[in-house]
């Protein structure tokens, strides 16, 4: 009997495929109200990078009335994208910016891509920065967007490697495919094919929520809405034809960002755990990878970070406080304009990243840092609230802070001999006092615990040279200078695709929690001190509207200026929001002693903030 290959409509399927029918179908619908969708985006459209940034509506809004709709349009657009260069500091405590500017050279010359590097006029990517004061800094000039080709048409696209977003962002900035950032792929990729490299990005769910919309190993199907592939399923005698399309088709329009060989096949993408997934050889932005080049000679970091740390115009011998220390990036820079003389606390709350600062300062050679693992809310300690294990020593709290080359090897066993001990008497302490009738378990759980501290030993990061010392604070005035960089919204860093989980409660909530670190740097710095305070991100929230708090708080603050001054003014006025909020920004006059990056400025840099106190007498 001859068979019959006929396309039923879903009522008329078994029960099985009409689900699988009506999930396409549902999937399609949700993603029909993509911007993508709005019209058939031709070949040309499709295989480019032309992201839009999404904002929460109300963020928007918000962000419309601060700079105006055509400025923040500008911004948006710039955000998605990296600055078309790397900044690179010096360490002058080692070497100088001609001999880097030489290494660098011959890197680039002895690298694949340094014929895409080169300027169309034919100089070298890298030079000297002219402002005066950062001649230590080296600029690597890249290149994009270019258009590439991909050569593919809708009738036989090419195959594709999708990846997260936070990938994306990275390999924008220079960085290869690696395992983890692969959430989808085409069928039947082998190594060594080509491939594009298109974005995820998340989408809005039915309960204002924001998802991927699919789980990591999905098979990219490769076909628009429009061109279905009718594949048969057999049931019985009959031959069903199936309508099976690519939902995530329209998305990725405008979402690619290179070309490259995969290094591994499909299933391996999604079976190991680590590894390059795709050898990027053509990218829609040309940035040098200077990953663990040159360690401890330099160090990659935006320029106005770099103009932070003069801003706060460190002096040789001076006790300065970094409250939110980590990675290390303007710690580290503190150090080299003071000549590595004097004393530099680096405070972060989290100890893995105390470990950062610790790693970072030694691979530079600074011996002025000194790290401690301290709540920035809780860096004020007063005298009497002191436990005995410290003493204040010159206005400072010893023991509170611990130096990654505070023990010798003698001192490092003595202390892991007295580790131990106090732990095994903790341990039977803890065990007798806790099972009184000697048969009750009830604290079988710590018990097991201690016992296993005992036979372990101290942990990884408890070895030599990795821990962190606990602050109980400092004393007020304990220092001639702090600087607070702050943690915040980090709107302002690039390249970013993804904006759309900040809402207008929390950008004024990052604007408290900033406040209240404020509260405490203040009372930290002498009289006659400074205290810059920094965010990396373009709420006026965080930034204007802190200053004014600050300002109006504490009458014996007042902005200083700053050198070298490169960004732009801040923001003047105020801003009245629907439920009668009034936010408050800078005064007239003030708007000039800030500075205020914008991203979307011919500087090209990250969106940044920073304003400068000086401390006068308290009483």
């Amino acid at each position: 009997m001859k068979k019959a290959r006929v396309l039923l409509k879903p009522s008329f399927l078994p029960s099985c495929l009409t689900k699988a029918t009506t999930f396409f179908s549902s999937v399609s619908q949700v993603h029909s109200h993509s911007r993508h969708k709005e019209m058939d985006p031709s070949e040309s459209e499709r295989y480019c990078y032309d992201p839009v940034l999404r904002w929460n509506p109300e963020v928007e809004d918000y962000f419309n009335k601060a700079y105006g709709p055509d400025h923040f349009a500008r911004i948006s657009k710039a955000l998605t994208r990296p600055s078309s260069y790397s900044c690179i500091r010096v360490n002058t405590v080692k070497t100088t910016s001609d001999a880097v500017i030489e290494k660098l050279t011959k890197i680039l010359n002895d690298s694949e891509d340094s014929l895409k590097l080169v300027q169309s006029d034919g100089s070298s990517p890298i030079s000297k920065c002219q402002i005066p004061g950062l001649e230590y800094v080296v600029f690597v000039n890249g290149s994009g967007p270019h258009r590439i080709e991909y050569d593919s048409g809708l009738e036989n696209p090419p195959k594709e490697v999708l990846v997260s977003r936070k990938c994306a962002e990275a390999v924008l900035r220079g960085a290869q495919v690696y395992v983890p950032g692969v959430l989808a792929c085409t069928a039947h990729v082998e190594k060594g094919d080509a491939v594009a490299v298109c974005v995820a990005m998340e989408q809005p769910g039915d309960e204002g929520d924001w998802s991927v919309n699919m789980t990591r190993g999905t098979t990219l199907q490769g076909l628009p809405t429009g061109k279905n592939q009718i594949c048969s399923f057999y049931f019985g005698h009959i031959s069903y034809g199936l309508v099976i399309v690519d939902p995530f088709y329209c998305e990725r329009s405008g979402l690619y960002i290179g070309m490259g060989t995969t290094m591994l096949s499909r299933a391996g993408m999604f079976r190991v755990s680590h590894g390059v997934a795709v050898d990027l050889s053509n990218r829609v932005f040309r940035l040098p990878s200077l990953h663990n080049v040159l360690e401890g000679e330099i160090f990659l970091q935006n320029l106005p970070s770099i103009v932070a740390a003069h801003a706060l115009d460190p002096q040789k011998g001076e006790r300065i406080l970094d409250m939110c220390a980590a990675p290390g990036g303007k710690t580290t820079a503190i150090a080299i304009l003071m000549k590595d003389e004097g004393e530099i606390v680096a405070a972060d709350r989290s100890h893995n990243k105390v470990l950062d600062v610790q790693k970072l300062s030694a691979e530079m050679g600074l011996s002025c840092i000194t790290t401690c693992k301290l709540d920035a809310l809780k860096s004020v300690c007063l005298p009497n609230t002191l436990d005995d294990s410290n003493t204040i020593v010159d206005g400072d709290i010893s023991g509170s802070v611990t130096s990654h080359t505070e023990l010798s090897s003698n001192e490092e066993m003595a202390f892991d001999a007295f580790k131990r001990s106090e732990a095994e008497k903790s341990c039977k302490e803890t065990a007798s006092s806790e099972q009184p009738n000697g048969g009750d378990n009830v604290s079988q759980a710590e018990t097991r615990k201690n016992k296993g501290r005992l036979k372990n030993g101290r942990g990884r990061t408890q070895c030599q040279g990795g821990r962190a010392g606990k602050s109980q604070g400092f004393p007020p005035n304990s220092f001639d200078r702090v600087l607070l960089d702050a943690p915040c919204s980090a709107l302002g860093l690039r390249p970013r695709l993804f904006a759309g989980l900040e809402t207008v409660i929390s950008l004024r909530n990052h604007g408290r929690y900033q406040r209240k670190m404020l509260d405490q740097a203040v009372q930290l710095v002498r009289v006659g001190g400074i205290l810059v305070y920094s965010t990396c991100t373009i709420n006026p929230s965080e930034n204007e509207a802190v200053v004014r708090y600050a300002l109006d708080k504490y009458k014996f603050l007042s902005l200083a200026p700053q050198h070298p001054r490169i960004g732009g003014p801040g923001l003047v006025g105020r801003c009245e929001f629907p439920d009668g909020y009034i936010e408050e920004w800078l005064k007239p006059g003030e708007e000039e002693m800030v500075q205020k990056f914008d991203p979307s400025s011919e500087l090209d840099t990250i969106g940044f903030f920073i304003a400068k106190f000086s401390v006068g007498s308290k009483d």
